[in-house]
């Protein structure tokens, strides 16, 4: 492989690694707050990127507009999500919840199915993201720069809000003790809440963007990129926003190079998230940057 064609499969894994990125904040920030593993994350996603086809397609609402509508009704539906199905079980065994996640899952998966159709729906690029540059034998599509650039304005305004707002440090602190919070006079209920409506808006945000990338919808788009991020996340460190960043980067970065350099097990692209899963949890169960915490 010469420098030209390192140089393009390097911008192809920064690109796919921001997106896992962005699906994996999702994951972990529900994660280090209620220790739930919300595997409907995926399918948030999913609905995210329907509620932005509508706007843009349906109603001719310029793409910004469409990706800013979206990640306000998929936040709307992750409050709507936890209030509805995983509140009820604060106090239940983890057990509970986890299958109640898995229930969310199939529900949305087979809603779509019923409300959207099976039938996969061509999601338009914006004429921005379609322009090609080329630097030599280097050619890269302008999606490809704009997707990194997106994602770390995204990750860089959630990181301020984290640790630079009153909500974000109850979610730290919550995230650490739950019963001193409450002592404190802070409604838990209030914060899960929020952190729900804030990891279903950047799922919303990840699958527009997705989709622009892999231009098409359909109601079990969610599961594999979904499955990837949650990869991407315990490979970080679940619970750790820095760590599911580091993580989503270097499973893009991963699956790329892979095809790149052994384009014969390129059909086994899929099955190496699911290989490196096993190996963090075998010999680093808390992840690049996780932390033993308290239970």
């Amino acid at each position: 492989m010469d420098a030209a064609q390192l140089t393009q499969q390097m911008i192809n894994g920064l690109t796919l690694g921001s997106l896992y990125a962005l699906i994996a904040i999702g994951y972990t920030m529900v994660y280090g707050i209620l220790r739930l593993i919300n595997f409907a994350h995926g399918d948030v996603l999913m609905v995210g990127c329907y509620f932005a086809w509508f706007g843009a397609v349906q109603f001719g609402l310029p793409w910004w507009v469409a990706l800013m509508g979206s990640m306000a009704l998929t936040a709307a539906l992750g409050v709507l999500i936890d209030q509805g199905a995983y509140r009820p079980l604060r106090q239940a065994p983890r057990i509970s919840a986890l299958i109640t996640a898995i229930g969310v899952s199939f529900f949305l998966e087979n809603l779509g199915l019923v409300v959207f159709g099976g039938r996969p729906k061509a999601f338009a690029r914006p004429e921005m993201f379609n322009h090609i540059y080329q630097w030599g034998e280097v050619r890269v599509l302008s999606l490809s720069i704009w997707v990194p650039i997106l994602t770390a304005i995204i990750l860089a305004g959630l990181i301020l809000f984290i640790h630079r707002t009153r909500m974000g440090m109850a979610m730290r602190a919550l995230s650490r003790d739950l019963v001193t919070v409450q002592l404190m006079g802070i409604d838990p209920n209030r914060i899960i809440a929020a952190t729900f409506a804030l990891g279903s808006a950047l799922a919303a945000a990840g699958g527009v963007l997705w989709a622009m990338k892999y231009p098409q919808i359909n109601p079990l788009m969610g599961v594999l990129p979904g499955l990837k991020a949650f990869v991407a996340a315990v490979l970080g460190g679940i619970g750790n926003v820095t760590g599911a960043m580091l993580g989503g980067l270097l499973l893009g970065m991963a699956e790329i190079m892979l095809v790149a350099l052994l384009p014969e097990l390129a059909g086994y692209r899929d099955a190496l998230a699911f290989v490196m899963l096993i190996g963090i949890l075998i010999f680093r169960p808390t992840g690049i940057m996780g932390e033993e915490l308290p239970e």
